[in-house]
């Protein structure tokens, strides 16, 4: 599995993001999300983040 890096991912396509508790998902969607929407220029309406857990 390889590091991905949210300020340097290509904003195309779909990430998938899964790691342990504390390695730092909520950052990574956080960045991922506002690059989208400051960089790409893409609405917020039409742009779609899922999460979920497995308790």
């Amino acid at each position: 599995m390889q590091r991905l890096d949210p300020l340097y991912t290509h904003l195309a396509g779909f990430n998938l993001i899964e790691a342990s508790a504390g390695t730092g998902k909520t950052y990574t969607i956080t960045a991922l999300y506002a690059r989208l929407v400051v960089e790409a220029h893409i609405p917020v309406n039409r742009i779609l983040v899922v999460t979920y857990t497995n308790a």
